[in-house]
């Protein structure tokens, strides 16, 4: 037996094994599946679906969970753009959301718009906003109860702040990041995506003409901080990941992705577990690798889209 699977023995047989990422306390960024299923009659629970599939959400929701479509809900419908301040304050009031609510994001695709969906409440200051560990994914594997019938609540009293621009990148901020190494910048899209070998994902249709990554960025793709159930790895072992790649939060970090969904997943870890200091790129490769003047580096030799 190696030295490692021994400690590990003995660290689980103390009971001090690496702790879960997930905690139940009141200031955990998660929840557990178990512990969302118990609290379901909570009167203070605000629990919302945000899918990236169409219809999935009308074929089964969490019992009490709320639908929320990012395409038309989270951001605007004329500019590029989260949505507006009046957008985003009606729909917190339709959703019911007051100033004493836990709220719980989930959704498919590992959470990845679930976790825009919370940036975008960070930005606008609602607190108490947690994901649900897992997801649909976990919730489904765990066989827990779904429904279909619509949820309507009372118009909530919350008031959202003024945008948090602390928690954006904007192109002018990563352009400078890179020149300036004032921010450490993660990729966390695919190895084949960061070289420059694929332009974006199979079925993608935002795209740029240029391919490859922003030059200094780091790549750490967004699965390898996640089990194979869907949930967070452990705090430590999240911090040993990112470590590893030289990104320990002694610097401000900038994330990105391809259009800001999956960099949202990286930012929630990065921020509300590990306690970094991160803005989220919206943006990402679908403005950057469009954009005439900046450099990119593509080690792959693709030019667009052929070499």
């Amino acid at each position: 037996m190696r030295l490692k699977s021994i400690v590990a023995s003995a660290l689980v047989a103390l009971g001090v094994a690496a702790a879960p990422a997930t905690a139940q306390d009141a200031k955990s960024p998660l929840v557990t599946t178990e512990w969302l299923e118990k609290n379901l009659n909570d009167p203070k629970l605000r629990i919302l679906e945000v899918s990236v599939e169409p219809g999935l959400y009308e074929r089964g929701h969490i019992p009490g969970a709320q639908n929320v479509v990012w395409t038309t809900d989270l951001v605007d419908k004329l500019e590029r753009d989260i949505a507006k301040p009046e957008t985003f304050q009606a729909l917190v009031k339709k959703l019911g959301i007051n100033s004493d609510s836990t709220v719980v994001l989930y959704g498919d695709n590992n959470n990845w718009f679930a976790a825009w969906g919370a940036w975008v409440f960070d930005v606008y200051g609602v607190k108490n906003v947690k994901l649900l560990d897992g997801g649909r994914k976990k919730w489904e594997a765990d066989k827990r109860p779904f429904d279909t019938r619509a949820v309507s609540l009372e118009p909530g009293n919350i008031k959202i702040t003024e945008r948090n621009t602390k928690l954006r990148a904007r192109l002018a901020d990563v352009v400078d990041a890179s020149r300036s190494k004032n921010a450490v910048i993660v990729d966390i899209r695919s190895p084949d995506e960061f070289s420059g070998k694929i332009f974006a994902p199979p079925g993608s249709q935002e795209l740029s003409v240029r391919a490859g990554h922003v030059p200094g960025a780091i790549n750490v793709p967004w699965g390898k901080a996640v089990a194979e159930d869907g949930t967070f790895k452990s705090k430590e072992d999240l911090k040993k990941l990112y470590a590893d790649a030289g990104i320990d939060g002694s610097k401000p970090i900038i994330t990105y992705c391809r259009i800001g969904e999956r960099s949202s997943h990286t930012w929630f870890l990065l921020t509300k577990i590990l306690g970094y200091d991160v803005k989220n790129y919206d943006g990402s490769w679908t403005e950057y690798g469009n954009t005439v003047g900046v450099p990119v580096v593509n080690t792959a030799g693709t030019v667009w889209g052929v070499k």
